[in-house]
């Protein structure tokens, strides 16, 4: 039996994730379908599905999409090649990177055309690390773990480290550690790579693992910061880590005390859901590390797209009155409820 639940704030979805999902529920409202989309627009089976049966259709090749189709590129960016070939397709296009992935595909540009050879600590075939990568390949090396970074060369050159923006900060700090011992002197951005949700994500849950008898991690495998809530719980010593995609994947026999979190791209429907199935008969605990406030808002053609339709177009984020820049005024879990099926 469940007997409570301490549930981790802030979880779920961050200011990058609510921007690209408003963006595409925007698009999809604005173009007659399909819209496609260039990778999925976020990590999360349920965001995912609800997209597609609004009429959106991902694809992993550019070549899958056709001339003159309204096309977004996912938030977790795409290669200069990839944004190129979009642009050519004659379609509209909007890129819907998150700003702090932005940061990093400008700080890798940056120092390569200064003549640094770039350490990039990333987890391979993740679709963020292969469009960071494609920035400059040339002089960017992707390692995962301090024996990686033993194994590179002693460069006559200029070395920077960058990463990967959704890694847990313990796996990030390792690497670190390694690479300034292997390497003289090391340059790196003045304030971190590592993205603020993420971070606050894993303090919350850190905060609540010592008094848990399990923990519940809501979000998909492809995830790669919800992987890290996932590894972070098993190292603050809890003996049982369950990661679910939603509530019907929870086990039958969680018993006593019970943390919940959700990584960054999981709906807050799903979070409900699951502590609604635990049941706890003591209740839930919020236990809450920081209050976010950060905004980030639609690509700035698809807002002056909008801006240029008459708001009578039904052209909104699902708001009873039709104010379709006034974006800050409802949470992407209320626009995928309100999206309409294709």
């Amino acid at each position: 039996m469940v007997e409570r639940v301490l549930l981790a704030a802030p979880r779920g979805f961050c200011a990058g994730v609510e921007m690209a999902i408003k963006a595409l529920a925007w698009m999809v409202q604005a173009f007659k379908p399909p819209v496609y989309c260039y990778h999925e627009i976020v990590h999360n089976q349920a965001v995912v599905r609800r997209f597609e049966a609004a009429g959106v259709i991902f694809v992993d090749d550019m070549a899958d999409v056709p001339d003159g189709s309204a096309v977004m590129l996912s938030a977790h960016g795409s290669a200069p090649e990839v944004v190129e070939t979009a642009k050519q397709k004659g379609g509209y296009v909007v890129d819907a990177v998150c700003p702090l992935v932005t940061k990093v595909h400008h700080e890798v540009k940056t120092r390569a055309n200064k003549g640094y050879q770039i350490v990039y600590v990333g987890h391979e075939g993740h679709e963020e690390a292969v469009g960071t990568m494609a920035v400059a390949p040339e002089a960017i090396h992707r390692v995962e773990t301090p024996e990686e970074v033993e194994q590179l060369p002693i460069f006559d050159t200029p070395v920077a480290f960058l990463a990967q923006t959704t890694l847990s900060h313990k796996d990030w700090e390792d690497v670190l550690d390694a690479a300034n011992q292997h390497f003289e002197h090391l340059w790196q951005p003045t304030s971190s790579d590592l993205c603020f949700a993420t971070t606050n994500r894993q303090s919350a849950l850190m905060k609540i693992t010592p008094d848990c008898d399990a923990v519940v991690v809501i979000g998909s495998s492809n995830s790669s910061n919800t992987n890290a809530l996932v590894s972070l719980a098993k190292q603050g010593g809890c003996d049982r880590v369950v990661r679910v995609n939603n509530a019907e994947e929870l086990p039958d026999d969680l018993a006593g005390t019970i943390g919940v979190t959700a990584g960054a791209s999981a709906p807050e429907e799903l979070v409900t859901a699951v502590i609604e199935r635990l049941a706890p008969t003591s209740g839930v605990t919020e236990v809450r590390v920081t209050d976010e406030d950060e905004y980030f808002p639609p690509p700035r053609n698809l807002r002056d797209l909008l801006a240029a339709v008459d708001t009578t177009a039904n052209v909104t984020l699902g708001v009873k009155h039709p104010q379709p820049l006034n974006d800050r005024s409802i949470d992407a879990s209320q626009v995928l409820n309100r999206l309409s099926p294709g």
